[in-house]
């Protein structure tokens, strides 16, 4: 429960946690978390965070100390903030030690992400697929849980011979928006975009950003901080898998 942020829970309580305070006060670590929302009618439990107060969504994968002296893979962890640097998520990756360092970036994996009563809100799941842009009868594919055990859609990866491309789909697969991002991944010193887009693709509707963090972070690490923006009337459930999309983006290209 330390990685996640949370205090310790008074004897009593269920769960082993504690509350956090309505107001936005620091928890013993440092952390400070978006103020708990009223819940909302027909909305998943947990999604209320991605309501209409928000339109963009800040993570940061937290640095491993232990992977960057050894080299060795470690689960990976994120923080998920608002535009206020108020952290909405904890993000943590579910996999075992064989299948990060023999797999890679092609592994599958679960992510569980967590608010800030240590409820599992959302639920990211990949499964092993083949990952080269010969083979077009194979991609990569992630569903989005909300709460766990609910899909509420999912993230297809489109083949195309020089750009990555991405659909988001709704529950029962329909389209809902389109992912496109640039043929060449590496720039130095400037952020690297996949621009959202309605499904006909003439319209653009939000981004997802990787954000250049600086020379020896880039060169030295492999932690990289992401930056998801989507208008604030768009569905929490599709915020959510807007979430995933970056999730995936992230194993795939980073």
């Amino acid at each position: 429960a330390g990685n996640y942020g949370f205090q310790a829970q008074p004897t009593g309580f269920p769960g082993g946690f504690v509350v956090p305070p309505v107001q936005s006060q620091p928890t013993m670590d440092g952390t400070i978390w978006m103020p708990i929302p009223p819940s909302i009618p027909n909305c998943p439990p947990g999604l209320e965070y991605l309501t209409q107060q928000i339109d963009q969504v800040l993570i940061h994968q937290q640095l491993e100390l232990l992977e960057i002296v050894t080299g060795f893979e470690e689960s990976n962890k994120y923080e998920l903030k608002n535009a206020l640097g108020q952290r909405v998520y904890f993000a943590a990756e579910d996999t075992d030690c064989l299948t990060r360092n023999c797999c890679g970036p092609s592994r599958p994996f679960t992510i569980r992400i967590i608010d800030n009563l240590g409820h599992e809100v959302i639920t990211l799941h990949r499964p092993l697929r083949c990952s080269t842009c010969c083979c077009p009868c194979c991609l990569q594919e992630l569903e989005v849980q909300a709460p766990p055990g609910t899909t509420v859609g999912y993230v297809v990866q489109n083949w195309h011979a020089c750009l990555p491309k991405f659909t988001i789909q709704d529950e029962k697969r329909m389209d809902i928006l389109k992912i496109t991002g640039p043929c060449f991944m590496c720039r130095c010193c400037e952020d690297i975009n996949f621009e959202v887009k309605s499904v006909d693709e003439t319209c653009a509707v939000g981004r997802i950003s990787k954000q250049w963090t600086g020379f020896v972070r880039e060169m030295f690490t492999d932690t990289d901080n992401f930056g998801i923006s989507f208008p604030m009337d768009l569905d929490v459930k599709m915020k959510a898998v807007m979430i995933g999309a970056c999730f995936l983006i992230v194993s795939l290209s980073f």
